[in-house]
C-alpha cells in the first residue's frame, strides 16, 4: 500500500499594506481638505458673531418700561448746556443758540469705524413722530472725526440728520462726552443730552461707559428712558 502524504498547510492569503504611492495620495487628500475646513470654520465664527450682535441689538417692544443701564455725567440735568459751534457735514457751522426756543437732543458718538453708532442715527431718523411725541424738536449728532470724513460717511449711509464734527474735542470735553467710550478719552462714547428751550439740560444718559460698553440703544428704549428721566 502506498504511503499517504499530508499536503503542507496552505498559508492564509497575504494582505499587502497600501503602497507608498497610495499612502501619499491619501495624505495629500487630507491636506487638500484643510483649507476648506479652515474656511468653513472662519465663516461659522463670523456668522456666530453676527448672530450675537443682532440678538444683542434687537429692538425691544415699544411698550418696554425697564430702564436701561446708563450713567449720568456732568454737566447733568439742571445745568446750563455748554454752547457749541461746530462744522456741519452739510457745510457751514451749526450753533446751539440757533435752536433757542426748541428742545434739542444731542447725540455724542464714537463715529467713524462704529457702524452701530451710524445705525443709531439712521433709526432715530426713521422715528420723527416718536421723537416729536417725546418732546424732541431737533436731533443733532456729534462725533470727533474730521468733517470731510463725517460728510462722506453721511453721504454713503444716506443720512439726513444734522451731523457735526468735533475733531479737536472742544465741545466733547465741555460735555465730558469723551469719558464714556471704549476707545479712551480721545473719542466720544454713546451719550445723549436733552437741552430744553431755555438752554438748560433736562436729561442726560451716558450709555457707553464701563463695564457695559454700549454702541446702540433701541429707539423705543431710548425714549422710554428719556421720558422717565424728564418726568422723574
Amino acid at each position: 500500500m502506498a504511503k499517504r502524504t499530508t499536503p503542507p498547510p496552505t498559508a492564509p492569503p497575504r494582505r499587502d499594506k497600501p503602497a507608498a504611492a497610495n499612502r501619499q495620495a491619501v495624505a495629500g487628500r487630507r491636506r487638500d481638505r484643510r483649507p476648506v475646513l479652515i474656511a468653513a470654520l472662519v465663516v461659522a465664527l463670523i456668522g456666530g458673531f453676527y448672530v450675537v450682535y443682532q440678538v444683542a441689538n434687537r429692538p425691544q417692544p415699544s411698550g418696554a418700561t425697564s430702564p436701561s443701564d446708563y450713567q449720568v455725567g456732568t454737566p447733568g440735568p439742571g445745568a446750563k448746556a455748554p454752547n457749541l459751534a461746530l462744522p456741519s457735514a452739510r457745510g457751514g457751522t451749526v450753533d446751539l443758540a440757533d435752536y433757542k426756543g426748541k428742545t434739542v437732543l444731542l447725540y455724542f458718538h464714537e463715529g467713524l469705524g462704529c457702524q452701530p453708532c451710524w445705525d443709531q442715527i439712521r433709526d432715530l431718523e426713521k422715528s420723527p413722530a416718536d421723537l416729536k411725541a417725546a418732546g424732541v424738536d431737533q436731533f443733532v449728532a456729534i462725533t470727533t472725526g474730521p468733517v470731510d470724513l463725517v460728510a462722506q460717511k453721511v453721504k454713503d449711509d444716506r443720512l439726513t440728520a444734522t451731523n457735526l464734527a468735533d475733531p479737536d474735542l472742544v465741545v466733547s470735553r465741555a460735555y465730558q462726552a469723551n469719558k464714556y467710550g471704549m476707545m479712551g478719552d480721545d473719542r466720544d462714547g454713546h451719550t445723549f443730552v436733552l437741552v430744553g428751550p431755555d438752554g438748560t439740560i433736562t436729561w442726560r444718559a451716558d450709555y457707553g461707559g464701563a463695564p457695559n460698553y454700549t454702541m446702540f440703544v433701541p429707539v423705543s428704549q431710548l425714549l422710554t428712558d428719556l421720558r422717565a428721566g424728564v418726568t422723574g
